[in-house]
């Protein structure tokens, strides 16, 4: 971290601050005096925040209780979100004007999700928009104490909903932004009240329509409004602020030794995002790249820890595995059969009908012999799946065209990844040995066209094991970057 003694000499940085970050009392008061140290090099802050950890699943959980009998569990989740907030209020505000403000706003917020909640109740049905306005309510709480804490602190601070400042399309749950508009909205809006020394404190995760509609960036969201801040201004770096030091060499939960990766490329953190990392949301990297401004991975509660730094481009060292992540909770789906041989369309027609389903496949094999496709899909919805292939492959499976389409056991997806293994022949090979020596079975295999991760299936109870196994493989972090 900078010195508190060297002059100003940066101009805009935008920091994010994932929900355990500001989860508790003692959180959010070392997010104040991250934000108090940095007001002191930087010229202009910028402050993008989650809901407090635990939250946004709370107000879900609360909007899916729809008989008479959950009313009462109705009103303990609402009380219990304005305990949590009056605590922190009482901990950190301590001007009495900016204590009841904060309050009468949250506990307002809180009244209208529970209107929303009961007339969900009434009707028996939401609608995608209605939980779009639920789940918002989270950063809209948490907003408003964070700005009071920071003003309590001596820094003048500003409230400021992204409704404001981001949008996007009426794909409610998941908004796609329009970033020109966005990027005039932002500008609009925030250059003043930067012009006048102020942090505006901005809810992450959400956005609104054209109509001035919530809508949500989809969950983890908060660092895509981060990076899409940052990149309107356009601000010279974007932190992310979360609770581990930084982007991990594997999960530490599964991997006691795990180190910090110092220096990760935009295509790296790309495949980790994509196959299961927690650290970064996968879409707030194309924002950062377009605009060439700085990201940075840091520890809210270890800021003196360098984190780990993202960066364009990354003169890999040969053999470097990076960091080892997976996704849990998959199921193969196989399409086989000795007819599919040479017919034209049948990949097309099979992943047409998967995303009818609004299904997510992370991953797809095909054999050379075009005899089977095989691709992963979330066990919950492996069944819808398998009965929508097989209505829409009914001709060719009564022909045997098609033998069959089947799914495997519950797997996992271990990647790989690193940008050293696009240069270093042998990769693959330490990797199968390894696993091999180790008796730990690898179901299927894909590379990516860019040759910066290697993606293994394997049976859910392997998982772990292969991963401390994989782990081995790493080099150490160069302790002088």
């Amino acid at each position: 971290m900078t010195s508190t003694l060297s002059p100003i000499i940066n101009q805009t940085l935008v920091l994010k601050f994932g929900g355990t970050s500001v989860g508790t009392a003692d959180a959010m008061r070392q997010v104040v005096s991250i934000i108090k140290i940095e007001k002191q090099q930087w010229k202009n802050i910028v402050v993008v925040t989650s809901a407090l950890s635990g939250v946004t699943d709370t107000l879900l959980k609360m909007a899916s209780y729809l008989t008479a009998d959950q009313s009462g569990i109705l009103e303990e989740s609402a009380n219990d979100l304005i305990r949590r907030h009056d605590e922190i209020a009482k901990s950190l505000i301590y001007d009495e004007v900016l204590f009841q403000s904060a309050i009468q706003e949250v506990n307002e917020i809180i009244k209208q999700v529970l209107n929303l909640c009961q007339a969900i109740s009434v009707l028996g049905e939401s609608t995608p928009r209605v939980m779009d306005t639920i789940a918002s309510a989270g950063e809209r709480m948490c907003v408003r104490l964070l700005a009071a804490a920071i003003q309590t602190a001596g820094i003048p601070a500003e409230v400021v909903e992204a409704t404001r400042l981001i949008v996007t399309d009426d794909h409610y749950t998941d908004a796609h932004p329009d970033l020109a508009k966005s990027k005039l909205m932002t500008c609009e809006v925030l250059t003043p009240i930067l012009a006048k020394g102020i942090v505006p404190v901005i809810t992450g995760f959400i956005a609104s329509t054209k109509n001035g509609n919530i809508t949500t960036l989809g969950r983890g969201g908060s660092d895509y409004s981060a990076a899409l801040i940052g990149a309107a201004l356009p601000a010279d770096d974007v932190w992310i602020y979360t609770d581990v030091n930084g982007v991990m060499t594997a999960d530490p939960q599964l991997v006691p030794d795990a180190a910090t990766v110092p220096v990760c490329s935009y295509r790296e953190i790309a495949e980790l995002a994509y196959y299961g990392a927690k650290v970064l949301h996968p879409k707030t990297i194309r924002p950062v790249i377009e605009a060439g401004i700085g990201l940075r991975v840091c520890n809210t509660f270890n800021p003196s820890h360098p984190g780990t730094r993202l960066v364009a481009e990354l003169n890999a060292r040969d053999g470097v595995i990076k960091a080892i992540t997976t996704v849990r909770g998959l199921q193969l789906v196989t399409l086989e059969g000795r007819g599919m041989l040479g017919v034209p369309g049948v990949a097309a027609r099979t992943f047409d009908t998967v995303a009818k389903l609004g299904t997510s496949v992370p991953l797809i094999t095909q054999a050379s012999s075009e005899q089977s496709i095989c691709f992963a899909v979330p066990v919950a919805t492996v069944n819808r799946v398998l009965q929508m292939l097989t209505t829409a492959f009914a001709h060719e499976i009564e022909s045997r065209d098609i033998d069959r389409v089947w799914a495997t056991e519950e797997v996992g997806i271990v990647s790989v990844v690193g940008e050293g293994m696009r240069a270093t022949p042998g990769i693959a090979g330490r990797i199968f040995t390894a696993l091999g020596e180790n008796e730990v079975n690898v179901i299927a295999i894909a590379q990516g066209s860019s040759e910066v991760s290697i993606s293994l299936v394997i049976k859910a109870d392997s998982i772990q094991k292969a991963i401390r196994v994989l782990h081995y493989l790493i080099q150490p972090p160069n302790p002088a970057t």
